[in-house]
């Protein structure tokens, strides 16, 4: 398994099971002009007589900069196959005011999506940024490269430090990348095991980025397997049985420091009613609130909830009344998309002294991220402050029985590997497949109306029918074979190598190969903008 992270302790903490190996070591990138080359492609051959040596090194150093790359020992680099690379920070391997500055709203995946993939060896990404989590999947034309270059990237757009981030930092490849993918979907990878937010999360992230230039064929089709997968693990195990969400785990956390019973004589305050806010509110009344005020920026969310929840009593205040509705609260719960914070130190200091009945004690659950309660305010006395990493507490019960659920689901994930692996590897053949078919109807539909010209005008429809139907008959069985051996089929006792063989020999023999490089490509526009 190909992992690279900032340090073993980090890797050792992403996942109990994942084989920490080094990373491949890539040689920098030397463009030099080899005395002699016997065969190949593109080599510069010196071996040329007295009258002709001027004007080859004329020639040489005329060379471009992208002519070199072509004919150098880079040239075998740009014909490299592209790789799925996920490059992201969880609640294994960073704390949350690190996850915190790398967090991209929602709003902001397109974006994020059309930065990456303007970045010189990423070809498609995504994003799957939740409370837990900071992840960017993409296809990179090398894989240490891209690392190297989305790394930057989320540097530059965090203000986190490249060091800073290869200490928390995770790196997973292709079968890798594709399996934690489906651990995610299928909550495998969750804080609370089975937690059903993170699939609606998954799905969030393809609707989001349909019809968003760089969420191509093969990220989306990665993203597409994996809620099939989220579904498929919920649907055959009881993973989801009895599992708890973080909304739910952050109730019980409130319920175990108050060290009271049920909500049934606490003062709940809930800032936000989202889908996380909702799923609090919705908890508290199972653990016997019957009375919660919900902050919210309009009263429709509200109003909503309060319709569902009809035996409760929810009191809508607008964010201006945040502060005094928070000193009459015994336990508040933050749950916005508030990029800023929403209570400073000097804030919370200048509340009155929470009631005596709970202790003295005032309590912040925030599960935010960004975070919503600065960190300065867990300094005061008589408050406490708690956030997503706090939650361990809580889910750490029925460790044993976790264990169990995994397993049963890990079994269906490795059959869904297998079909997406097959999925994906016959991409690799389908441009050469619809090369080939155009070639050969480019011959047949020539050499009909040659013969139809030739038999005059006296041929009758069906006659011409019939001539169609036979040259279409000879194409097909013709490519029958050929295109049955760049099929990537289970059924088939034929390995990717032997695959892709037959698809570059297809490529030579038919001179198929007319396309130039993604990598070519970008490195052409660069070039050109460059010298403008």
């Amino acid at each position: 398994m190909a992992v690279a992270s900032g340090s073993a302790a980090s890797c050792a903490a992403f996942k109990s099971g994942l084989r920490c190996n080094t990373s491949v070591f890539y040689p920098p990138l030397r463009i030099s002009v080899r005395p002699r080359r016997a065969a190949g492609f593109g080599g510069v051959r010196c071996s040329v007589g007295s009258d002709g040596l001027a004007k080859e090194e004329l020639r040489a150093s005329s060379v471009s900069a992208l002519e070199l790359l072509k004919t150098s020992a880079a040239n075998r680099y740009t014909k490299e196959s592209s790789s799925i690379v996920v490059i992201g920070l969880n609640f294994h391997t960073a704390p949350v005011e690190v996850r915190e500055k790398l967090a991209i709203p929602e709003a902001n995946w397109p974006q994020a999506i059309s930065e990456l993939c303007a970045l010189n060896h990423i070809e498609e990404a995504a994003v799957l940024s939740t409370c837990n989590r900071m992840e960017i999947y993409v296809v990179a034309l090398s894989q240490h490269r891209g690392v190297k270059e989305v790394t930057e990237w989320m540097s530059k757009t965090s203000g986190v430090s490249v060091s800073e981030l290869c200490q928390h930092r995770f790196t997973l490849y292709n079968e890798d990348a594709t399996q934690h993918l489906f651990e995610v979907s299928s909550g495998l990878d969750s804080l609370v095991l089975g937690e059903g937010q993170i699939l609606a999360q998954v799905r969030q992230v393809v609707k989001t980025g349909q019809g968003v230039p760089g969420f191509d064929r093969k990220i989306s089709g990665l993203f597409k397997h994996a809620i099939t997968v989220g579904k498929r693990v919920r649907t055959e195990t009881n993973i989801a049985a009895g599992s708890v969400s973080v909304s739910s785990a952050a109730v019980e956390l409130a319920l175990l420091k108050l060290a009271e019973s049920s909500y049934a004589s606490v003062r709940p305050l809930v800032i936000g009613a989202g889908k996380m806010g909702k799923l609090v509110i919705k908890h508290l009344v199972a653990k016997g609130s019957t009375k919660i005020v919900v902050l919210n920026r309009s009263e429709e969310r509200v109003a909503a909830i309060r319709k569902e929840l009809k035996d409760v009593e929810i009191i809508y205040k607008p964010f201006s009344e945040m502060l005094p509705c928070t000193a009459e609260a015994d336990v508040v719960f933050t749950c916005t998309a508030s990029e800023n914070l929403l209570f400073l130190k000097e804030h919370v200091e200048a509340l009155p002294p929470a009631r005596q009945a709970i202790g003295g004690l005032r309590f912040f659950i925030d599960i935010s991220v960004p975070r919503n309660v600065s960190e300065c305010v867990s300094d005061l006395e008589t408050v406490r402050v708690y956030n997503v990493d706090d939650l361990k507490e809580v889910v750490a019960a029925n460790k044993e029985d976790r264990r169990q659920k995994a397993m049963e689901a890990q079994g269906i994930i490795a059959e869904e590997l297998k079909q997406f692996k097959s999925w994906k590897d016959s991409l690799e053949t389908v441009p050469t497949i619809k090369k080939l078919r155009a070639y050969a109807e480019r011959i047949r539909a020539s050499e009909l109306d040659k013969c139809l010209s030739k038999m005059g005008d006296g041929i009758s429809k069906k006659q011409k029918a019939a001539l169609y139907d036979l040259s279409m008959g000879i194409v097909n069985k013709l490519l029958h074979g050929p295109i049955q051996h760049l099929r990537c089929d289970e059924s088939e006792n034929r390995s990717l190598n032997e695959t892709l063989e037959n698809m570059h020999a297809l490529n030579r023999i038919f001179d198929l190969e007319t396309d130039t490089s993604l990598l070519e490509e970008k490195i052409r526009a660069k070039v050109k903008q460059s010298q403008a």
